[in-house]
């Protein structure tokens, strides 16, 4: 029978002879204080492969364990630790997880050696290979037994002095232990540690894993006591090696009542940091904050703003009032303030009447902090306006607010304070109860856009909205139907297209209600339509924004409109964006089934530009497809354009939906999609927007 080494099993790659790589893996194995090796897991522990370092280790060659038959890894641990050993591997290969273990061996010599090894297993065939690797412990462990023998002395010790198996069991436990937590020895052992005096089981769990990982970890936890009362301990945990002839590890906890001390920090803190009268942080904790949130900024590139909060007319309180009338007040509005910001922002006291507002840098733009600050501005002002109960008397009082955005690669603390305070005396400047920004870029757009909203509301209410209505054509050149598209009629006479005012109408929050609007306008042209026998039979989109159609009453809604106008749902179809469906398909594909009972059809809107997905498309019950504009612009010059048309247009005849092209404005382009497919087109090659009483000539004159 041969003496060489078995075959190599499968998927099993052992260094090679003459392998320039094999050569340097057997240099960095002889530099290793220990050996690797590799072996089956059959219950000797077969030796494939084990580095030179074997020899230190136990006394035999490397070939020793090489040879067949040769050395077992088995056959050098002692008996009595070879179970806990195996134990150990099984349980490690039953949660497929690496092992850390510790046991004694008997060398060449005859020496017992105290070995740690550390390894992993990989499945092989029916079986498992073991890899890892060993070195000699002995030194370290005959010195923590030595401290373990050592720590026995500190039995009288004023520190908690506790060990615990690995399993959290207490073992030992000190008088000093008896005292601080309130139980005795006898009590406490056999208990779990965690269980006992643990308060936050996660800050345990953390010292636990870095003890494990680290041998020691030393830092605060809060403790119970026994009568329930939480203390603060300074604590030191160590990972003790395994008692002689044990394959167990343990831990030993030294702990230090630090209450006291935490009690006092913490008072000198508050005092050193917030306000005796309102409890908000103070100048000095406000610098702190702003000083980290410039920082924080710089670092992520990220926008925040500081405001500035004045009371208008305090000291007329403190004039007619008192001093305590006044001090009433300032604690009243700290906490108004406190209500009107996020948590994560931080509301301040200078001093007097003075307070200031940090919000943290969160944006990617200043426009974005400056839209957050006004939001938050505006809920200041209005929070003032109700009257403050002091005592006996009802008192008012308004503000006066100051804003600058903040961006840590330009700003300081003093610039950021400087400005926000320039900002407030404007805000007084202009007849107080009110905010201003100091960036006048920032100004001006918060102007612009608070007039815009204004105007969309006058809008609203005095009728200045009016729909135009665009052609559908099919392959003929007939009028099937038509888009319709909002436009706003200034009292000027200009006429304004929804690119200009629809993201401020989304923003305020408008848009539920002109959508309302839009919604009864069309269904009203369109059972006019469904009146005369030559337009009877003409369908009508309609654009409905994500907001509106998630709100709860939009079914019903729709419903009364239908009963209002006595249209017949068959021929609205309502236009969805892709956005819609992605962010909430339950219920967009629940609304849309149930208006679809309703006779309603869909088109999903600007379709390739967004997210949707052919899941998506096969659950929804949609009508048709439509083309965005931005690929038919450049269609019969960019092959990617031209190929993303002719995809679209193939998928809506795989899953039998119709196909709309929107923004065909050359023959060409209208030749493309017939060529491609698609029969059915809305453009400028055919005709633009028109009035509903333009767009009725037309349609009748194609039909």
């Amino acid at each position: 029978m041969s003496k060489g080494p078995k075959s190599v099993p499968e998927g099993l790659q052992l260094p090679t002879a003459g392998d320039p790589h094999a050569l340097s893996l057997e240099r960095l194995l002889q530099n290793l204080p220990g050996a690797a090796y590799r072996c089956l897991n059959d219950g000797s522990w077969t030796v494939h492969f084990v580095s030179a370092g074997i020899e230190q280790l136990t006394g035999h060659p490397a070939g020793a364990f090489m040879a067949r038959p040769g050395l077992s890894l088995a056959s050098l641990i002692v008996p009595e630790d070879r179970p806990a050993v195996e134990c150990r591997i099984a349980m490690a290969l039953h949660k497929g997880q690496s092992f850390q273990m510790t046991y004694r061996i008997r060398c060449a010599d005859g020496a017992l050696k105290w070995i740690y090894e550390q390894g992993t297993a990989t499945a092989h065939g029916g079986g498992h290979l073991l890899e890892g690797f060993l070195f000699d412990y002995t030194r370290v462990h005959d010195a923590d037994l030595l401290a373990r023998e050592q720590a026995s002395y500190l039995q009288q010790a004023h520190d908690a002095i506790v060990a615990m198996e690995m399993n959290s069991r207490i073992t030992y436990w000190n008088n000093g232990a008896e005292c601080l937590y309130g139980w005795s020895a006898a009590e406490a052992r056999g208990r779990k540690f965690s269980e006992l005096v643990c308060d936050k089981l996660q800050a345990y769990h953390v010292a636990w894993e870095s003890t494990l990982a680290n041998g020691e970890w030393s830092g605060e936890l809060s403790h119970l006591r026994r009568d329930g009362v939480c203390i603060e301990t300074d604590t030191r945990w160590t990972l003790l090696a395994a008692d002689q002839g044990c394959a167990g590890q343990k831990i030993l906890v030294i702990s230090t009542d630090i209450s006291e001390r935490k009690h006092h920090e913490a008072k000198i803190y508050h005092l050193a940091f917030f306000d005796p009268l309102t409890d908000l942080p103070n100048r000095a904790s406000l610098l702190d904050h702003l000083r980290r949130a410039l920082l924080g900024s710089a670092r992520t590139r990220k926008c925040g703003a500081l405001m500035f909060c004045d009371l208008d007319n305090f000291k007329y309180l403190n004039d007619s009032q008192g001093h305590a009338a006044g001090d009433m007040l300032l604690q009243a509005v700290a906490r108004r303030l406190e209500h009107c910001v996020r948590e994560a922002d931080l509301v301040a006291r200078l001093g007097g009447d003075e307070f200031v507002i940090l919000i943290q840098p969160v944006e990617d733009t200043r426009e974005g902090a400056a839209a957050n600050a006004e939001t938050v501005a505006a809920k200041v002002v209005a929070g003032m306006a109700a009257p403050f109960q002091l005592a006996e008397m009802m008192y008012s009082v308004s503000v006066s607010v100051g804003v600058t955005t903040l961006s840590g690669t330009v700003d300081t603390v003093e610039s950021t304070l400087r400005q926000a305070d320039a900002a407030m005396y404007q805000a007084k400047a202009c007849g107080r109860n009110t905010y201003r920004f100091h960036d006048p870029a920032v100004q001006a757009a918060w102007s612009a856009r608070a007039e815009l909203e204004s105007g969309l509301r006058r809008a609203l209410r005095d009728n200045e909205f009016v729909l135009h209505y665009q052609p559908q054509l099919d392959r003929s050149s007939r009028v099937i139907g038509a888009e319709a598209l909002l436009r706003w009629r200034l009292p000027s006479g200009k006429l304004l297209y929804p690119s200009e005012f629809i993201q401020a109408t989304e923003e305020s929050g408008l848009i539920i209600d002109i959508g309302r609007w839009v919604l009864q306008t069309a269904c009203a042209e369109l059972a006019r339509w469904q009146r005369w026998p030559d337009t009877a039979g003409l369908t009508l989109s309609v654009n409905v924004s994500a907001s509106q159609f998630t709100e709860p009453d939009f079914v019903p809604m729709l419903q009364q409109i239908f009963e209002e106008t006595g249209v017949q749902p068959s021929g609205l179809k309502l236009e969805l964006t892709e956005s819609l469906v992605v962010s909430d398909f339950t219920h967009t594909a629940h609304t849309m089934s149930t208006l679809k009972q309703r006779g309603i059809s869909f088109s999903l809107d600007d379709f390739g530009t967004g997210y949707s997905s052919l899941a998506y498309l096969r659950k929804l019950p949609l009508d048709q497809l439509k083309i965005d504009h931005s690929f038919m612009r450049d269609v019969l010059t960019d092959q990617n354009d031209a190929s993303i048309v002719r995809s679209i247009i193939a998928l809506g005849d795989s899953l039998g939906l119709q196909v709309i092209a929107e923004g065909v404005e050359t023959p060409g382009q209208r030749q493309f999609l017939s060529d491609a497919g698609c029969f059915i087109y809305q453009g400028f090659l055919y005709q633009h927007a028109l009035s509903a009483e333009h767009f009725t000539q037309y349609a009748r004159m194609v039909h």
